[in-house]
């Protein structure tokens, strides 16, 4: 007979931290996809105007997140205005999560990331995570310079400029991409670039299959989207996570999910505008 090696005072802080915040998770790993039909690298947006994209300002999304079948968090995906960069209409990538009131009395969570994107480009302009976490408060910034490859990054009162590749996402801005280039057609797959932690990713996702799931607006069907891990991940996730797009035009996700230490994380879509 063999025992499961309990899991440290560290250990269970970060699967309980797991499971009240995967935007920056779920939606890291880039929620998630960059699909396009066939087998293909990074590619530049195509330029189609910002009116044709599937999310519009004024969107919200709300998820609730389970583990082991209890509910532990809340989170809220919303898309709002951010003025202007000399001619173009920017838009804002707000997520949010908090822990449920019987989490928050012995583990408080109450986080926001904010993503400023150039609709026209898909591309993030400046990024920024306020993370309130149990006794932890830290405030994260980062400035991309798309044009010149590199991103500065603020953290812990520290400044550094890095590389990035072109083309870069963030951790929200990823899925906006996606959801906007996406080919639902099962079989393709994409190698995104991704800054996150002050370090580059690269994240291979491939479209399984259609399939029908429960929705808020009950059976839709779906593309099932898997997201090939090549690190462990802020969640201490234990391989790969899936994520399931409506087969339409908004291709909203209306269910994540990661295998952590013990059990799964789950997002499942509640409500949407």
């Amino acid at each position: 007979m063999t025992f499961q090696q309990p899991l440290s005072h560290h250990q269970r802080d970060n699967l309980l931290l797991s499971v009240l915040f995967p935007p920056t998770r779920l939606i890291l790993a880039c929620l998630i996809l960059g699909v396009m039909s066939g087998a293909v690298s990074w590619a530049e947006p195509s330029g189609d105007p910002p009116s044709v994209r599937p999310f519009q300002v004024g969107e919200q999304l709300t998820y609730e997140i389970s583990w082991l079948n209890i509910t532990a968090g809340t989170a809220v995906m919303a898309v709002s205005g951010a003025g202007r960069d000399g001619d173009q209409q920017l838009v804002k990538l707000v997520t949010t999560a908090q822990s449920r009131p019987v989490i928050t009395i012995f583990f408080p969570v109450d986080n926001r990331v904010e993503s400023i994107l150039d609709p026209a480009t898909l591309l993030p302009e400046h990024l920024t995570f306020k993370r309130r976490e149990g006794k932890k408060k830290e405030d994260i910034e980062y400035t991309f310079h798309q044009k010149e490859g590199t991103v500065t990054a603020v953290k812990g009162g520290t400044t550094e400029i890095l590389q990035i590749p072109p083309g870069t996402q963030d951790a929200i801005s990823c899925l906006y991409y996606a959801r906007s280039e996406l080919s639902l057609k099962p079989g393709s797959s994409l190698t995104m670039n991704v800054h996150h932690d002050k370090k580059n990713h690269k994240l291979e996702v491939r479209v399984e299959e259609i399939e029908t799931i429960n929705s808020p607006w009950g059976k839709v069907e779906t593309a099932r989207v898997l997201v090939v891990m090549p690190f462990q991940g802020i969640f201490l996730n234990q391989g790969n996570i899936r994520v399931w797009f409506t087969n339409d035009d908004r291709r909203i996700p209306v269910r994540m999910k990661a295998k952590v230490i013990i059990g799964s994380i789950v997002a499942d879509l509640v409500s949407g505008l």
